[in-house]
């Protein structure tokens, strides 16, 4: 490795298992010291252990302000001090227009979007102490598509994560702080395993889903100086599945 996160510290959300866990070891064998917050403190544990010492685990529930403040204030007991924020965390079940229910609606929309705001926000005093940071937010193809595989609370949460990348990227340059995003398309998680997702697995052009390890490359240069000059901007990490 080439120590591109040396001396740097990360606070990784749904960092337990999947795209989080892959940033995690990826991160970590960079240089950098991880927070694993996962809303199952034993995962993150699991995956902390799994690291070594430089990573550790925590619980957090990313729809529960009370929650990310505690975590956050933990994260900067222990580290010290916050460089990189990735707001992975995510859920995702099946819905349409005619049965999605309210409930599905709140669960879907609180966490992958008002989880990102809240990640966001709580990050932002730590940062501007220093004034220094980056904040990486996980989007979908979903919300360039409308939802095809995932369906209309998941594709409208992970839209107004584009919206919100771009606001605070805005907001917070004069500060020195980074913000932006990756949108994952077909990437071989629990996530991505119900069968609505087979018709798209096969319309892949470059012929395969993509590995967490492919999103996890993505994060770390838009955590490490190699992006230094970028802010704002969604990658789309997806095989050729959308391009614009």
């Amino acid at each position: 490795m080439t120590g591109k996160l040396q001396n740097k510290t990360a606070l990784i959300t749904g960092g337990g298992r999947g795209i989080g866990k892959a940033i995690a070891e990826l991160f970590a064998r960079e240089g950098a010291r991880v927070a694993i917050a996962d809303i199952d403190p034993v995962t993150a544990e699991a995956t902390a252990a799994e690291i070594g010492p430089e990573a550790f685990g925590l619980a957090m529930d990313v729809s529960a302000k009370a929650s990310v403040l505690n975590g956050m204030d933990l994260t900067l007991e222990r580290l010290g001090q916050l460089d990189i924020l990735v707001n992975n965390a995510g859920y995702l079940v099946y819905t349409d227009f005619e049965t999605c229910s309210e409930e599905d609606w709140d669960r879907i929309v609180n966490i992958n979007m008002k989880g990102t705001f809240l990640c966001a926000q709580a990050a932002i005093s730590p940062m501007k102490a220093k004034q220094s940071g980056v904040i990486i937010n996980m989007t979908s193809l979903a919300a360039k598509t409308g939802g095809l595989a995932a369906g209309p609370p998941y594709a409208a949460a992970k839209a107004g994560v584009h919206t919100l990348t771009i606001g605070l990227a805005r907001a917070l340059a004069p500060e020195n702080i980074r913000v932006n995003a990756i949108a994952p398309g077909v990437i071989d998680t629990a996530m991505t395993s119900a069968p609505q997702h087979d018709a798209l697995k096969a319309t892949i052009p470059i012929g395969h889903p993509g590995q967490p390890e492919d999103i996890a490359y993505c994060a770390l240069f838009l955590a490490s100086d190699d992006s230094k000059h970028i802010t704002g901007e969604t990658i789309d990490v997806n095989g050729g599945l959308y391009m614009d």
